[in-house]
């Protein structure tokens, strides 16, 4: 009798743990529920953190890392979904996971893909719905199980069927490029099918030749900023869209054949970017929304801090920017971004969601910042001294 009540306590217990853990369904949200969803900018955040350390450790990195995640894994229960928004979050927690060693982000983007079916969002064609599939498939290398595979493949498949139309972009806009270009280049590393990396280098092509200021080395958000002019005369430049290009490019360049034809003109493109782009940091380590006047928009933008900080740290770690120049740049990046993150492990300073440069609160924290932030962390992990992670234990 005591082994049969142990037993049904728990059952209850894992049916309570299961109805607390709600998984909104694979369907579209409405913009006000997509930004509720994804984040929010409370009055009062609380106090800053006075625990984490600023140096470039790999414990105090991880310490920083996982003090974000674990809050952010626990803020978003009841919200998780598969829009673009938390398909940034789960590459974050995916190698938060990988390098701390802690399971917990990862199973529960196990969870979330599994329960929605491996399935891409509603809208067909659309980069955002389709970013999902980067997660899948990072799922398929390790288990190599067709549930996961089979969603993406056959709905990539169907793209590569609709009719080219070079006067109506396919990727209009620059974010795209992160969310659909990655999943593309890891198709083909899956299937061994090079019909997947060929398209996306084909649409990648279309958007850079209308969104992409050669002069500059940045891409306009979308074609309604190639005329348009920040208030000191600028061109407008939004600092989180070239942090998904960036972020986006070191993904894709990762998944090239040292011998692919495509490499050489990938790999030009990322070094011209991340010249220009550290050029641009503030004093601060933290770039603003706009990049080019950075005043306009005085607070730091965490978001695309976060990708340019990953897609910089992969370099240095690929050994394709001299780290000299560039570590300073990431490490700066890194310590500005801790300054932001409170006692809760909330980090701040994240432009909600939008297509511009924009204001926010200083509480303002949205999950594919967070996103960012791990990535950041994971890679600067890399590149630096310390003691390595122990099963769950970061020390």
């Amino acid at each position: 009798m005591k082994n049969f009540s142990l037993l049904v306590a728990s059952i209850v217990l894992a049916v309570s743990v299961f109805v607390s853990c709600p998984i909104v369904p694979a369907q579209g949200l409405a913009p006000a529920d997509e930004r509720a969803a994804a984040g929010s900018e409370p009055d009062d955040p609380g106090p800053l953190a006075t625990d984490l350390s600023p140096r470039l450790k790999r414990r105090d990195i991880l310490r920083a890392m996982k003090k974000v995640a674990d809050w952010q894994l626990h803020e978003s229960e009841g919200k998780y979904n598969i829009q673009w928004t938390y398909a940034a979050l789960y590459d974050g927690f995916l190698a938060a996971s990988k390098a701390t060693g802690d399971p917990r982000y990862r199973d529960r983007v196990l969870q979330v893909a599994a329960q929605n079916h491996w399935s891409f969002g509603p809208r067909f064609g659309h980069a955002d719905d389709e970013a999902i599939g980067f997660t899948y498939l990072s799922f398929y290398a390790e288990k190599h199980d067709p549930e996961m595979l089979a969603p993406t493949r056959d709905g990539m498949n169907k793209l590569l069927a609709r009719a080219d139309d070079p006067q109506n972009l396919l990727w209009w806009w620059c974010d795209a490029l992160y969310m659909a270009s990655p999943v593309l280049a890891q198709l083909t590393v899956a299937t061994g099918d090079p019909r997947y990396v060929d398209f996306m280098d084909h649409e990648w092509s279309l958007t850079t030749a209308v969104l992409y200021d050669p002069a500059e080395h940045l891409y306009y958000r979308d074609k309604r900023f190639l005329t348009t002019r920040e208030p000191n005369g600028q061109k407008v430049f939004w600092s989180r869209g070239n942090g998904w290009v960036l972020a986006s490019l070191a993904l894709v360049i990762e998944r090239l054949p040292r011998d692919s034809p495509l490499r050489g003109k990938y790999l030009t493109l990322y070094r011209d970017m991340s010249e220009r782009i550290a050029a641009l940091q503030p004093p601060d380590g933290l770039w603003r929304a706009s990049l080019l006047d950075p005043d306009a928009y005085p607070a730091p933008e965490i978001s695309s801090t976060g990708f340019f900080t990953y897609g910089l740290a992969w370099g240095i770690r690929e050994h394709i920017l001299d780290r000299k120049k560039y570590f300073p740049v990431v490490s700066r990046a890194w310590r500005g971004m801790l300054t932001h993150i409170y006692a809760s492990g909330r980090l701040g300073n994240i432009q909600p969601i939008g297509a511009e440069p924009g204001k926010y609160k200083p509480s303002s924290s949205y999950v594919y910042g967070v996103g960012a932030f791990l990535m950041a962390g994971s890679e600067l992990s890399k590149i630096t001294g310390g003691a390595k992670p122990n099963g769950q234990n970061s020390e």
